[in-house]
């Protein structure tokens, strides 16, 4: 298997390299190949195997077979397991790193920081339980809640992190007793398909299984009868369609979706101190983040300033190559998404003013986009109604703090937001009045595998992370145990008891 720096540096020696597909415990060949391309120089760095419908099936069937035993261990056992995983997933810190940045494009710093993400999300699963909820313990009657794991788990991830994301969704799975199908974007395979190879010694065949497609295999993944939930993040538009594709067999859903945080700028900033965290939330992975900052709302009185500062920073970021250590942003991760983003810029030039940054030059190698500072957009531009998904921000004045939340409110989305001000009070009375599942104050972005993690509106059903997020992967049973005698009562008709239970026998 060739390491992530050598397909950075010899494209030549792609059809030499080796991936396999994990697949009820054993490392297989895809029934074709799919190239993947390097963002940075648009050269095909390896061939991934590809799966058939064949290879789909197999690996449900396994899931499927391997099921009852993953169920049947311990919860420490399980968690005993994770940690195992991130250990050898952190003896291969440095390999997997620089096959994100090979495939995905981010500087080789940000793809080492993603598998350590993915090592500590490992290990925070590890030490999570779901409590004990008893609602009724006295002598001879006892209520009480089971967690049961659902069964085949399709865990689906994006392009922009392309391991940590389906760590998030793999570490949950696991833990609780359930088998996974694992499909990543095709157009970053490559580092989820070495994480299976790695998981092959570690976990009982059929546990895990990894598949990879060319955006054909996943309305029959998600329609499959015997896949009880889909686990994906992407796009509001293709939630859309895994929600439609489970309807029939009513599966359990978490969908994490688009976004287009804003973020309210309150009159009592240093606009210097501001525009600097600001910035970096918005640019992070060259913007590429369903939780990066898409939106910013200044006041009138410091929208110069703020401004300013944004340009400043913008024309002295350095955008490049993942391998270069001077690298502080890597190209868009692929060319459909790159030439939406030169679109956007086209469509903005005519509405507002670029302050810096803009389209790039024709002829350039590479899918790079400079970090781009929008002024002067109305609120209809597309680049403040639609998730740009990429290194452009529009900033937006206001003279009224309540206009300015509406402005905020007014979109389809509902990810995250935040609140910039010196007053913290402030900042929890306007954070209470926007309409997002996540609302910092004063940061942003800022997630923890123990805290919950969901959206609100078209950007999201269902939870990642925390208490909730495992229960997501988990059967709710109540437990209701009468006294140990047996009672004539032919139908148990429903009754209604003086604590307001709704059944009793």
């Amino acid at each position: 298997m060739a390491s992530g720096a050598e397909l950075m540096g010899h494209n030549e020696a792609k059809q030499t390299m080796t991936f396999r597909l994990l697949i009820d415990g054993q490392l297989v060949g895809g029934a074709a190949g799919l190239d993947v391309v390097n963002p940075a120089t648009e050269q095909v760095i390896a061939s991934a195997p590809r799966s058939d419908a064949a290879q789909l099936n197999a690996a449900v069937a396994a899931a499927k077979a391997a099921f009852p035993g993953w169920a049947g261990t311990s919860w420490e056992d399980r968690a005993r397991t994770l940690l195992v995983i991130a250990d050898a997933i952190e003896s291969h810190r440095d390999e997997l790193g620089a096959l994100i940045t090979a495939e995905q494009g981010k500087p080789i710093s940000e793809g080492i920081r993603e598998v350590s993400g993915a090592i500590g999300t490992f290990r925070a699963f590890a030490s999570m339980t779901i409590p004990a909820r008893i609602f009724k313990g006295a002598a001879g009657e006892k209520i009480y809640e089971r967690n049961s794991p659902l069964g085949v788990v399709a865990a689906i991830g994006p392009w922009n992190f392309p391991l940590l994301l389906l760590v998030a969704k793999i570490a949950p799975a696991l833990v609780t007793g359930n088998t996974l199908i694992v499909k990543p974007a095709p157009t970053t395979p490559l580092t989820v398909i070495r994480f299976g190879e790695i998981m092959a010694d570690l976990l009982p065949p059929g546990v895990l299984n990894v598949v990879v497609d060319d955006n054909d295999l996943g309305d029959m993944l998600t329609s499959h009868r015997d896949v009880v939930k889909v686990s994906f993040t992407g796009s509001t538009e293709t939630g859309r369609k895994v929600m439609a594709s489970g309807a029939s067999t009513l599966k359990r859903l978490t969908l994490e979706l688009g976004g287009n945080d804003a973020a309210i700028v309150l009159d009592d900033v240093d606009p210097k101190a501001v525009a600097k965290q600001i910035f970096e939330r918005a640019m992070i992975n060259s913007g590429q983040v369903c939780v990066a900052i898409k939106r910013v709302y200044v006041p009138e009185d410091i929208y110069d300033d703020v401004c300013a500062e944004l340009t400043e920073r913008a024309n002295n970021a350095i955008v490049g190559e993942g391998m270069d250590p001077q690298s502080q942003y890597g190209p868009v991760q692929n060319r459909t998404q790159f030439e939406r983003i030169k679109e956007l810029i086209a469509d903005t030039a005519e509405a507002g003013t670029i302050l810096a940054g803009g389209i790039p030059a024709e002829g350039t190698v590479g899918f790079f986009v400079n970090p781009t500072i929008v002024g002067g957009l109305p609120e209809n531009a597309r680049l403040v109604q639609e998730e740009q998904f990429g290194p452009v921000i529009p900033v937006l004045s206001y003279m009224d703090l309540d206009e300015a939340i509406a402005r905020a409110n007014a979109t389809e989305f509902g990810l995250g937001a935040s609140v910039w001000t010196n007053d913290s009070i402030r900042g929890e009375e306007v954070a209470a009045r926007l309409l997002a599942g996540t609302v910092w104050i004063n940061k942003h972005g800022d997630l923890s595998p123990l805290i919950p993690f969901c959206g609100s509106k078209m950007s999201g059903i269902g939870t990642d992370f925390g208490e909730d997020g495992l229960k997501n992967y988990c059967q709710s049973k109540i437990v209701n145990i009468g006294e140990a005698s047996i009672v004539d009562n032919e139908c148990g008709s429903p009754q209604v008891n003086e604590e307001g239970s709704a059944w009793k026998k």
